[in-house]
């Protein structure tokens, strides 16, 4: 019996989206104290909405594999589906971008990105712990060498740096 695991969206990726919240908010105090015209503090205060929503999904978004199944846990929600109902463990692949469909009859899935650490990992135990034939081809393939995805931590922390620049600027002025 293996002991249960547990996958978090990499921090490597949540840290500079946190740093990129704190500094966007930043940037509106300063804006809102410099008495900055109201459109550019509407924009900022409606760009905060959705990093805040972001941020906080990726930040508590986890995955725990036990014996028995699969749990994925969100923010104000839960979903659980056990091995022995699963029918289809399926992967669709967009350039580095994957997502595996964890599936328990019609009506009943998991999608499950490598936005996760560890997803080398999740994908091996996630194969090994299925019912046979339930495995598609392009799934056990991506199992042996699954891919890894650094384009949004650098996206992210490409952000960060522009809000940082943004921000210098506003106390040039």
């Amino acid at each position: 019996m293996k002991q249960d695991q547990i996958f978090v969206i990499r921090r490597a990726f949540v840290v500079p989206l946190g740093l990129l919240l704190c500094l966007t908010v930043a940037l509106l105090v300063v804006c809102v104290i410099q008495g900055q015209p109201i459109a550019k503090i509407i924009i900022l205060a409606g760009m905060i909405v959705p990093i805040v929503v972001f941020f906080v999904e990726a930040a508590f978004r986890r995955l725990i594999i036990d014996h028995e199944g699969v749990t994925a846990y969100r923010p104000f929600r839960q979903r659980r589906i056990n091995f022995t109902d699963v029918t289809s463990l399926e992967t669709v692949r967009v350039r580095s971008r994957v997502f595996m469909t964890l599936a328990a009859g019609e009506d009943d899935f998991l999608i499950i990105s490598n936005s996760y650490g560890a997803f080398p990992a999740l994908v091996k135990r996630l194969v090994a712990a299925v019912p046979e034939g339930t495995v598609t081809e392009e799934t056990a393939q991506l199992a042996q060498q699954p891919p890894l995805r650094h384009t949004d931590i650098v996206t992210a922390w490409f952000a960060v740096i522009v809000v940082v620049y943004v921000l210098i600027a506003q106390f040039s002025h």
